[in-house]
């Protein structure tokens, strides 16, 4: 009757496990970035992707889009990591694509457009100008003058604007090699009266982000405020208080975080600002900073000085701008989370044995032989408490059966005699313990680094931070459709489950009948599991399995006892 009971609970367990893992995971842990290929005929074959960038392109948007940028002047931005335009009516840049990034592996794959013009699809934008009293002011409809036609790094650009009373405006413009940009704001006061100006910048943009929010990983408006990154504020809450929230610090900046992208301002670090987030009609969003009001004397000129990053979220170029221009916890643009202290050296490890292999599966294995190898001391205690208890399992079995009705009488004589045969029954859990830590460093590192994204490893692996692709269920693309996410298992998932199983068959086995049925479905169950996640994390486990099957192999041929034990 037990044995029945139990055997229902274990399907209950299994069918929540299975049906219910993905809807939690969903949120808790977002498994992989959406398919880079398919197979068709047993080959890898790229799949379109426009909602990889946050200004996606398609045919429709990119008609509206070239007669939105046709509207006004421009200056040309032409930098080697990006290429785009500044819109002279109202002193925006509001058309960028990202030269070195492609949404998908497809080699005619368009370049990631990161903004685009108010009046067009997705429109996201940079703007700056200023308030005040005492003077006609710039607005979203001024036409400035700009000094060249060209924006590029060593190559500035200034924009200029004089009203009728005599006071000057200019936005001096320069750019770096990468993704940012240098903004100085000036007001020469030519009249014959002082006036107050207060400059402000401003990033907006319409829709949320096509990339899923989640625990693990924030998508949407993000900042640093007096030293602190905020990751509270997400788009449904500027949905229902359009005022938004308002911080007032002294360094850090703000703007809006996708996965792999960021457009933010940043004020000068040592100048006071009041900034934030608000919410405005159809769906549009703005992050912004303000300083405090300026008095400009007739003849005087005031300045400010600024930052618009757009790019890529590159690990060390993010942590070069915090630590080189003194960026308050510019890194923190990468959601890390409270495990960041293993996750960066995990990505530092990684990065350095891929740019060293030139090939990111490679540089998996190696930090998977790395792990394994330092664990290897820990191994051997392990097999060495391991091979105790198999030489223990007949007197366990005969403890079981003398006291099969008084279980507390089993725990006690049990515990006996561990302690005489100075056995740990939990010695064997320690290097699953300590590779936990490491596995979920790996997880988001996956995640959440551009490094990884579109990184190929072999044969028809073409992107180790999507899932495996290649599945028996369509006969490896043999048969014209797509299988269901749920059942879509791949290669990797499925040696994951075969390796996994050989291990637990190498491991002492447990003496209860329904352990020893657990034990031997779970390994199915996690290839389920594993299926939906990044392939590079299948192929660690997979790996690591091959090595620890090994060193049982090894460890084996040193304590006899064990195999001597089981035949027993």
């Amino acid at each position: 009757m037990d044995n029945m009971r139990n055997m229902v609970l274990f399907a209950i367990l299994t069918v929540a496990v299975l049906f219910g893992w993905p809807l939690v995971s969903g949120h808790f842990f977002p498994t992989a970035n959406p398919p880079a290929t398919r197979i068709v005929d047993g080959k890898s074959v790229p799949v379109p992707n426009p909602a990889a960038d946050p200004a996606a392109d398609s045919p429709a948007a990119l008609r509206d889009r070239a007669v939105v940028l046709a509207d006004s002047p421009r200056v040309l931005i032409d930098t080697p990591r990006l290429q785009g335009s500044i819109n002279l009516r109202g002193a925006r840049i509001d058309d960028l694509v990202l030269r070195t990034y492609r949404e998908t592996i497809a080699k005619d794959s368009p370049p990631i457009r990161l903004l685009s013009p108010a009046g067009a699809g997705d429109a996201y934008f940079a703007g700056f100008g200023w308030t005040g009293s005492g003077a006609a002011l710039p607005t979203a409809d001024t036409v400035w003058t700009a000094s060249g036609t060209r924006l590029a790094p060593n190559s500035p650009v200034t924009l200029t604007w004089s009203n009728p009373t005599g006071q000057r405006f200019a936005i001096r413009l320069s750019v770096d090699p990468n993704y940012m940009f240098t903004v100085e704001q000036s007001v020469t006061n030519g009249g014959g009266g002082a006036i107050s100006a207060r400059p402000w910048s401003l990033v907006s943009r319409v829709g949320h982000s096509k990339d899923p929010t989640a625990w693990t990983n924030h998508v949407g408006p993000m900042g640093v405020f007096d030293g602190k990154a905020n990751y509270s504020v997400d788009f449904k809450d500027l949905d229902k208080t359009p005022a938004g929230e308002r911080f007032t610090t002294t360094g850090g900046w703000a703007g809006f975080t996708d996965k792999y992208w960021l457009t933010a301002v940043i004020p000068d670090q040592s100048t006071p600002v009041e900034a934030g987030f608000r919410g405005g009609p159809g769906n549009s969003y703005q992050a912004d900073f303000t300083t405090a009001p300026a008095i400009v004397a007739p003849g005087a000129t005031v300045r400010s000085v600024s930052r618009l990053f757009a790019g890529a979220k590159e690990v060390n170029l993010l942590d070069g701008y915090e630590d080189n221009l003194g960026i308050a916890r510019f890194g923190k643009a990468i959601d890390w989370g409270w495990f960041e202290i293993v996750e960066k050296p995990i990505f530092d490890i990684l990065d350095w044995l891929f740019r060293t292999t030139g090939n990111f599966g490679v540089a998996i294995i190696l930090l998977t032989c790395l792990v394994r190898g330092l664990m290897f001391p820990v191994a051997q205690k392990q097999f060495k408490s391991m091979a105790a208890m198999r030489v223990l399992q007949p007197k366990m079995k005969a403890l079981q059966e003398k006291h099969k009705d008084d279980k507390a009488k089993l725990q006690q004589e049990m515990l006996a005699m561990y302690q005489k045969e100075k056995v740990n029954p939990v010695a064997g859990c320690l290097p699953i313990l300590l590779q936990i830590p490491i596995f979920y460093a790996l997880y988001k590192v996956l995640m959440l680094t551009i490094e990884m994204r579109h990184q190929p490893f072999a044969l028809w692996i073409k992107d180790l931070s999507a899932p495996d692709p290649m599945t028996p269920v369509n006969l490896f693309g043999l048969l014209p459709f797509t299988p269901p996410h749920m059942i879509a298992i791949g290669v990797l998932p499925i040696l994951l489950g075969i390796t996994m199983y050989l291990q637990f068959k190498l491991n002492p086995q447990p003496m209860d009948p329904m352990q020893k049925q657990v034990f031997s479905i779970m390994p199915w169950i996690f290839m389920f599991i594993m299926a939906p996640f990044a392939a590079g994390l299948q192929l660690y486990w997979t790996v690591s399995n091959l090595l620890t099957i090994a060193q049982q192999k090894f460890l084996y041929s040193r304590y006899p006892g064990m195999p001597a034990a089981d035949a027993k």
